[in-house]
């Protein structure tokens, strides 16, 4: 799994949000963006996680920043778990893992003495050049907000 660190220019990547909407790195050109990787929408710590984003989404927005959510989740499930927890920024429905590869979040995971190849939780701030400016390996999900905004 190689993954972006800071200093490192993020390919360009077009996927369809929750309503089918195309989104691309583009589109983004010029503004500070936080990219989130989880592993599955509507599951505890996901849901914590992305909780306390929507909660402290007015001073990200201060602070300059978009948001993007990504998962491999169907643009379906995407949607149903934007419209339950009100999110105000998009998911992505990257079923073929075009983001997911590109920042390197895919890759083997161990849970409960299992191991199996799924996406890492990681956060990536991305710069109004697209460069990686901070990763966020250690994401705590309930405070989440504040260590993007430290």
């Amino acid at each position: 799994m190689d993954t972006l660190k800071a200093g490192d220019k993020v390919p360009n990547f077009t996927v369809n949000d929750q309503d089918g909407n195309s989104i691309s790195l583009s589109d983004y050109a010029g503004k500070k963006l936080v990219v989130f990787f989880y592993p599955k929408a509507s599951t505890p710590g996901c849901t914590a996680e992305a909780c306390d984003l929507r909660d402290h989404y007015k001073e990200l927005q201060d602070a300059g920043y978009s948001l993007l959510g990504v998962s491999a989740d169907s643009q379906k499930r995407q949607k149903n778990f934007k419209e339950k927890y009100e999110f105000p920024f998009p998911l992505l429905a990257d079923e073929d893992k075009e983001v997911i590869n590109a920042f390197g979040v895919w890759g083997e995971k161990k849970f409960m003495g299992k191991i199996y190849d799924g996406i890492h939780r990681m956060t990536f701030i991305v710069d109004e050049k697209g460069v990686v400016e901070r990763v966020i390996d250690k994401v705590k999900t309930k405070i989440h907000a504040s260590q993007i905004l430290e």
